[in-house]
């Protein structure tokens, strides 16, 4: 969706705070964006917009992560059409439990893992089934948890270069806008001598100052960021932490803790040292490559960098060819899915330079 096509509409928004109806503007961006005379309130990822009773022919809307007793009241029927067009989970994946709901879940969760592992030997084979009904605030947990393990092997050290963070902002929207996320992303430089770039469950996507002295084009680096954003959306990284941790992970998810020694060791471990598989890396491909059309440049790139890098190298846990191994029919196709250069460059050649020198 380009800046021309965002549409917005008027709403009545309560914040939560405050007993006090203020008259907003939602603006349908990246997420749905709650704007008061100019300044932005709130941003609602679409995936968590959830509908409340509502009161006559008033649409009541909440968020997941939003503050309790926060809503949005819309009663202009074109505007709750777009709402409607945007927010595909109105309904919810499910009810968010309560304390006594989540036992009985955990339990449920529990003897049903338990019982996959008889049928199909063990939770691994039953994460592609677990990861899609996971909700997106339990998903945000783990991603918060995995940022926290992230950090120590990285020294937290971020990259904020004003000039390369405002190139860096504005690759990842154009980025996004492109790829229609189930739930907005945020990109983030990190100092390290690895070249590598990597997501998390929940929206994170690092990627690593390695990579940028390795790259000779700005399209060799948004491909690779198209390739993590498709793995954000096909939920991959989750279904890793659940192949790893097993049911005792997934039951520690339904009670809320995941912040535990032994829990952060199991998101460390299947996070950094461990690779997806070869058809989650070919979904992840293909999912870049035609993020990559629709902007209007070409996904070789991307393949040449990792053709690049292959003889430098040792391909540790690390490594970028852990996470992306390579293969020639893998290399093939992405050459294959190339549409070419139909649109300018995503960024200016001085917005490249400074995104090169995002970390100084």
């Amino acid at each position: 969706m380009t800046a021309q096509e965002i549409v917005s509409g008027e709403a009545c928004y309560f914040d939560g705070y405050a007993e006090k109806r203020r008259s907003v503007a939602i603006v349908f961006g990246p997420a749905l964006e709650i704007v008061e005379n100019g300044a932005l309130l709130a941003a609602w990822p679409y995936a968590e917009v959830r509908r409340l009773p509502p009161p006559g022919g008033v649409m009541r809307l909440k968020a997941l992560g939003a503050a309790k007793g926060a809503w949005l009241e819309i009663d202009d029927p074109a505007t709750q059409a777009e709402v409607e067009r945007h927010c595909p989970l109105l309904g919810g994946e499910r009810a968010p439990p309560d304390k006594e709901g989540r036992k009985r879940l955990a339990y449920g969760l529990a003897a049903a893992v338990m019982f996959g592992a008889f049928l199909w030997s063990g939770v691994p084979r039953m994460a592609g089934i677990i990861a899609p009904v996971i909700p997106v605030e339990w998903e945000k947990k783990l991603g918060d948890s995995a940022d926290e393990e992230v950090r120590k092997t990285f020294s937290g050290k971020a990259c904020a270069a004003p000039e390369g963070a405002a190139a860096l902002k504005k690759l990842s929207q154009k980025l996004q806008e492109a790829a229609h996320l189930r739930l907005p992303a945020t990109i983030e430089a990190i100092e390290s001598k690895t070249p590598n770039a990597f997501a998390l469950p929940g929206g994170k996507v690092y990627l690593l100052s390695g990579l940028l002295d390795k790259a000779a084009s700005q399209d060799e680096i948004a491909g690779v960021l198209a390739h993590e954003l498709g793995h954000l959306e096909h939920r991959d990284h989750l279904r890793r932490i659940i192949a790893t941790g097993g049911a005792a992970l997934l039951v520690g998810l339904v009670f809320g803790d995941v912040s535990g020694g032994s829990a952060m060791i199991i998101i460390g471990n299947s996070l950094l040292n461990a690779a997806h598989s070869r058809e989650n890396e070919s979904e992840a491909d293909a999912f870049a490559a035609q993020t990559m059309a629709a902007l209007g440049r070409p996904a070789k790139p991307m393949g040449k960098l990792l053709v690049r890098i292959t003889g430098e190298d040792d391909g540790g846990p690390l490594s970028i060819l852990q996470d992306h191994p390579l293969s020639e029919d893998r290399l093939a196709r992405l050459a294959k899915a190339s549409k070419g250069e139909t649109a300018p460059p995503l960024l200016s050649d001085e917005e490249w330079k400074a995104l090169k020198g995002i970390c100084g």
